[in-house]
């Protein structure tokens, strides 16, 4: 799981669904709200591209593999189970086009990236040839002198040890493994590819290639969860021992199979509501604590944090550039957030693959005020658990205390956070719920804005 929404009407509650259950998601990528980006701003979006490059400025680029097995019932993401693979591989040679041209462009002309990152869909759904030829393209058209973090996110029925072994050759450095849960019941309920047995037979292979970072995924809260599943999966995940433990809670967004089947009452397993998620959660971090790991985020554990630096999240929650390409990808240049065509035939007509000349498959776009930058940094940079005001007064010029002293107060006397001697930092409480809190620093005309 890579990129996220966050509630359909931001700041506002989620619809009931009838149980105890909430409609809506609650994880918040992004700022302003998307629902506020148009056709209309996409000349800043090319004029960004066109500027003076920022080298002061970390870069990024992320690749959007949009295939799947099988789709989750809880996905929202932008995948395709039913391509083939000649077109496959239209989309991997129109996504080459992509680099190629973002390449060219003068704002990224000889910047050299940071980080790469691999979300989908499933990236190891594609064949290791496929995947070769891609990354041959990529390093021609950009440097990886100074590419610190290669990201590459992995289903465990989609790996072979070939393929492992290519990952590693290729680079990759941080491999994530979207477990989820190790309940094979609970894994069919939610519409998951993977089976338990796929999970322990991709394990020894990892241990015996290695790779700089091991992630694996869990969600609390996954349709049919108890308590008892719930903790076995927990003991299981700290028996594998990751570098590090990515724990969700399940969201509800209304543009997925499980959402419409939930409104409808045509559910019959139990759904648990943010409370019991919350405590899920909880459980998880006390469990990987007793384990020897630490808080790296709201959601991220880590076994040694000298070894897990995370470059891609502290690059993009400090305003990094990210460059965004596959089908629905989004993007932030100079200030500048845009967000690629969704459509899988506009986005290979776009790129050529129809017969005209390759352009840059650009949907909409939304230029930020200096204000609303800070804002973003802030909010997301919140999801870390503790921040310093020194770092915003030095970038920004802004007092972020004094700035947004009327939501810091209120969520301090709620018992969500603690501020002292410049430092805010969040309660347990609030850390499993952050991403409900972080709509009180939005600006007054987005508050109640649909987020997408």
């Amino acid at each position: 799981m890579t990129t996220h929404s966050e509630p359909a009407t931001a700041g506002a509650k989620s619809a009931k669904s009838g149980g105890d259950a909430e409609v809506g998601s609650v994880f918040v990528s992004n700022y302003p709200p998307f629902s506020t980006w148009s056709a209309y701003e996409l000349p800043d979006a090319q004029a960004a591209l066109a500027g003076p490059p920022r080298p002061d400025t970390d870069l990024g680029l992320y690749l959007h593999i949009p295939f799947c097995r099988k789709r989750c019932k809880f996905c929202y993401f932008r995948v395709y189970t039913d391509k083939k693979y000649d077109e496959i591989g239209s989309y991997m040679e129109a996504m080459a086009r992509e680099v190629e041209l973002y390449a060219d462009r003068p704002a990224l002309r000889d910047r050299k990236p940071r980080f790469v990152y691999f979300g989908g869909g499933t990236p190891s759904y594609i064949n290791p040839k496929q995947l070769t030829e891609l990354f041959g393209r990529l390093k021609a058209s950009f440097s990886w002198d100074d590419v610190e973090e290669v990201t590459f996110e992995c289903e465990p029925g989609t790996l072979t040890e070939a393929k492992l072994e290519t990952y590693k050759e290729l680079g990759i450095s941080r491999l994530s493994l979207g477990i989820e849960h190790f309940d094979d019941d609970i894994l069919r309920e939610n519409g998951r590819a993977h089976e338990s047995k796929e999970i322990f037979r991709v394990l020894p292979w990892l241990e015996r290639i290695g790779f700089d970072q091991l992630n694996i995924d869990l969600i609390a809260g996954m349709l049919g969860e108890t308590e008892d599943k719930w903790r076995d999966t927990v003991a299981k995940a700290v028996d594998v021992a990751p570098d590090s433990v990515t724990i969700y809670q399940l969201e509800l967004p209304y543009n997925t199979r499980f959402t419409k089947s939930l409104l409808n009452g045509e559910l019959m397993l139990p759904v648990a509501d943010w409370e019991t998620k919350r405590r899920w959660h909880d459980y998880a971090i006390e469990e990987f604590s007793k384990a020897g790991y630490d808080i790296s985020s709201a959601y991220t554990m880590v076994r040694d944090k000298a070894k897990c630096r995370f470059v891609y999240r502290n690059s993009l929650w400090r305003g990094a550039d990210l460059i965004g390409m596959g089908v629905a990808s989004f993007s932030h240049l100079s200030g500048v957030h845009f967000q690629n065509v969704d459509g899988w035939g506009e986005y290979l007509a776009r790129l050529g693959l129809a017969g005209a000349d390759p352009a840059l498959p650009l949907g909409r776009a939304r230029k930020t005020t200096r204000d609303e930058q800070l804002t973003r940094e802030l909010i997301l940079q919140l999801k870390l658990g503790k921040i310093g005001s020194a770092y915003f007064e030095k970038k920004f010029g802004v007092d972020v205390l004094e700035r947004y002293a009327e939501p810091f107060a209120k969520l301090e006397k709620s018992g969500m956070l603690g501020v002292r001697d410049g430092e805010i930092e969040l309660t347990r409480k609030g850390l499993l719920q952050v991403d409900t809190l972080l709509p009180e620093f939005y600006d007054q005309q987005y508050y109640g804005k649909r987020y997408t």
